[in-house]
């Protein structure tokens, strides 16, 4: 099977279970930037859940019966510490993050999640607003590229002073500053 069928394979199955599981929920990373208009390309899915609405060990069983398990030790007792389940599709290989969204940020982008076909598989997307705050609090290389690269298709979409304000919070938090400028010059450059 090619590396392109694997992860159309993997993808559907964590739209799946994600259905299943029943409670917000929205795939965040690679994926959603793809389906934004950002090409690019991407070997894991991310996603999230809503922590308020869903129980861990219901949540990993339910993807289990969607041949998505575990790709560590004692994964229960690790979410329940990081609030991240760290997985794998055993049919290919294709690693998963699932994180739970408690913050009040997350709580809202996943209320206002888009519904989106992504050939052929119905997902619950973050929008690139979202995904550009994701991103800031993420801050690799890929991560700023991919804020740059989602301002200049979106700019005029995004309301840059609930992101502005939503990443002043996660630099104060992370004591890092010159995370706010180095976003306002990506503002300017797709500005200009």
């Amino acid at each position: 099977m090619a590396a392109d069928q694997r992860f159309r394979l993997a993808l559907r199955d964590v739209a799946e279970a994600l259905k299943e599981i029943d409670v917000p929920s929205m795939i965040i990373g690679g994926i959603a930037v793809i389906a934004a208009g950002v090409p690019r390309e991407t070997i894991d899915i991310d996603a999230t859940i809503s922590g308020r609405s869903s129980k861990i060990d219901a949540v990993l069983a339910i993807f289990a019966r969607h041949g998505i398990v575990p790709r560590i030790q004692d994964a229960l007792a690790f979410a329940r510490e990081r609030q991240v389940l760290l997985l794998k599709h055993t049919s290919s290989g294709v690693t998963i993050e699932v994180t739970f969204a408690w913050l009040p940020f997350e709580e809202e982008a996943l209320r206002q999640a888009r519904d989106a076909d992504f050939g052929g598989i119905a997902l619950r997307l973050a929008r690139p607003e979202d995904l550009v705050v994701y991103k800031a609090a993420a801050w690799r290389d890929r991560d700023r590229s991919d804020i740059e690269r989602l301002l200049a298709i979106h700019i005029q979409d995004i309301d840059l002073v609930r992101v502005r304000a939503l990443i002043e919070q996660i630099a104060q938090a992370l004591d890092d500053p010159g995370r706010v400028a180095a976003f306002d010059k990506m503002v300017e450059r797709a500005r200009g």
